[in-house]
């Protein structure tokens, strides 16, 4: 959800229900204030680039943050949807305040990552996590994973990100998933993506991402601070759609006719008599075709029949057999 409920609890509640009713299995939000992530006059972006040129990062924040008073409400509409709902703290008083909603998992963001403090914190409460790997270079993602995991965090997954806002497909380097996998065995890998569109995620699962993330609005067209690059509700369902599509169509190394094939293989090509062979008259490229369907001698064996003679009368549209030559 991040700041798309554009400081209205009804549009952050109604950004559940349609989510929920997309098919997603969780919402997530953040939870800070704008002074417990910066001070006024800390910084303003400066960036032709982004969203937020020109805007103040206290400014910034105070827009986008979702109250503390409204979490509690927000999770419970979740709950009664049947997902789950969950946050990423940004820094310890956020932390304790989320124990007390008792939260399912933990999201550390990508900025996030390499705050050792706020890892800790996080790991020890025993819960899942998930953490974004934007802005942060091999080593940093080693050091986060090796913090989690000594202060007690059992479950944990990695996002590949790119923490440009909007990304695009260009600079998403989504090969990095399965190579991410390979490096770090121990957990799950998917992808926090903030290009335009589905294509990137969708691609992304069929590297091996099993958690996609995705900021979502009721309406671009209503604005807000993240608004340009979020899903709206018809996109977010052809994503659940199309990427459960993906996942399932990864299945495993096949080779072979499948089950699901047996019926199929009768519309092979096979060698067929296409007129009526006297017995002992000759086989040749008058009287034996390649056609459908699959009941007779494969193809490979159709030169080997040229030549040969004709033990019986073969009538035309007789699937060829050994037993008849």
């Amino acid at each position: 959800m991040s700041g798309n409920h554009n400081q209205s609890l009804d549009r952050a509640l109604q950004i559940v229900d349609e989510a929920a009713l997309a098919g997603v299995d969780a919402i997530k939000l953040q939870t800070y204030t704008a002074d417990t992530m910066t001070v006024k006059g800390a910084y303003t972006i400066k960036d032709d680039n982004s969203l937020w040129n020109g805007r103040e990062l206290y400014e910034l924040y105070q827009q986008a943050y979702t109250p503390w008073e409204w979490h509690q409400a927000i999770f419970e509409r979740a709950k009664q949807h049947g997902i789950l709902a969950f946050s990423s703290p940004f820094d310890a008083s956020a932390v304790d305040f989320l124990e007390t909603l008792d939260v399912p998992a933990y999201k550390i963001a990508s900025f996030e990552n390499t705050d050792h403090p706020l890892l800790k914190k996080v790991a020890q409460t025993g819960k899942p996590v998930i953490m974004s790997t934007g802005v942060a270079t091999l080593a940093d993602i080693d050091e986060a994973i090796s913090v989690l995991r000594d202060n007690g965090c059992q479950e944990l997954a990695i996002l590949k990100c790119t923490s440009t806002y909007p990304a695009t497909p260009s600079n998403s380097n989504i090969s990095t998933i399965s190579h991410m996998a390979h490096l770090f065995d121990d957990v799950l890998v998917g992808l926090s993506d903030h290009t335009m569109g589905i294509g990137v995620p969708v691609a992304a699962v069929a590297l091996g991402a099993c958690i996609i993330e995705k900021h979502f609005t009721l309406s671009r067209a209503d604005g807000g601070v993240d608004s340009a690059f979020s899903l709206e509700p018809a996109e977010l369902k052809s994503l659940v759609i199309e990427s459960e599509r993906a996942f399932l169509a990864l299945g495993k190394i096949q080779y072979g006719v499948q089950k699901a094939e047996k019926n199929s293989k009768r519309f092979k090509r096979s060698v067929y008599a296409v007129k009526d062979i006297k017995a002992g008259e000759s086989l040749n490229g008058e009287n034996l075709r390649v056609i459908r369907p699959g009941d007779g001698l494969e193809p490979k064996y159709f030169d080997k029949l040229l030549g040969k003679t004709a033990k019986q009368k073969i009538s035309a549209g007789t699937p060829l057999s050994w037993e008849l030559v």
